[in-house]
């Protein structure tokens, strides 16, 4: 292909080659990993607790189901879930990036979990399953980091099960101008600032509050799902659309 017809992407908001963004966000990842919870704590105020609880009310994961938690980074959401699936249940905790799956795996078992979890390294564009595998999905403030975003959601709807759901959750747009405003000040002023005292590491926060605003908001993502084969789709907002729940069926 020709430089003048190299598909590009956006990177927070620089545009770079498609063939780029996957190892830049890996670089990203690989620098934030082991600071991840804490940041996140302090990013969210300790919110990203409750928006994760309300992902595991929307589920409807029963024992004995198996579950993928794509771009399930620490494993927040693969530890809720190996607790309700059981031991005749299955999680696997997928990422793209290995700093973090190692952190994860680490956090889990010196939670004595891991009898039913397994880790893979995995691209959400190409998913290693095979077709109707999984009564479950989800992919936590995973989906913008992904270069192929429509390619990633057919991959999901694939592996999914008649019957399944997908649950997409992510940073989305506040639905108030007064909201939107704090939401860019503290996105900019602050969260770098955050980034560079607990983590060493403003780029990498300056990189994740652009990527937030470049993401889809909640109508795009929505029929983005729906040209994907699912069917049924909501969207919850949260903290006044700062974070918003996706929820499709497949059938």
């Amino acid at each position: 292909m020709s430089e003048q017809h190299k598909a590009t992407t956006h990177f927070g908001y620089k545009t770079v080659g498609a063939d780029e963004k996957e190892q830049m966000v890996a670089s990203v990842f690989h620098s934030v990993a082991a600071k991840y919870d804490v940041m996140n704590d302090l990013m969210s105020f300790g919110i990203h607790r409750l928006w994760k609880r309300f992902t595991i009310d929307c589920s409807g994961v029963r024992k004995g189901q198996k579950v993928l938690d794509l771009a399930g980074g620490t494993g927040d959401l693969t530890a809720k879930f190996a607790r309700i699936v059981g031991e005749s249940g299955q999680v696997v905790l997928a990422d793209i990036n290995d700093s973090m799956l190692k952190v994860g795996r680490d956090k889990l078992r010196n939670m004595g979990l891991g009898n039913n979890i397994a880790y893979v390294q995995a691209n959400a564009e190409q998913l290693p399953f095979p077709d109707n595998h999984f009564d479950l999905i989800t992919i936590a403030f995973g989906l913008r980091n992904v270069t192929d975003k429509d390619k990633a959601l057919a991959s999901m709807q694939r592996v999914l099960k008649p019957g399944g759901r997908l649950l997409v959750l992510e940073f989305s747009k506040p639905q108030h101008e007064i909201m939107n405003k704090l939401y860019d000040f503290y996105s900019f002023n602050i969260l770098p600032k955050m980034g560079a005292l607990v983590a060493q590491d403003s780029d990498s926060y300056q990189y994740l509050a652009e990527s937030i605003r470049m993401h889809p908001d909640q109508e795009t993502l929505k029929a983005m799902m729906e040209q994907a084969g699912l069917e049924q789709v909501e969207y919850f907002n949260l903290t006044d659309g700062i974070v918003a729940l996706h929820r499709g069926f497949k059938f």
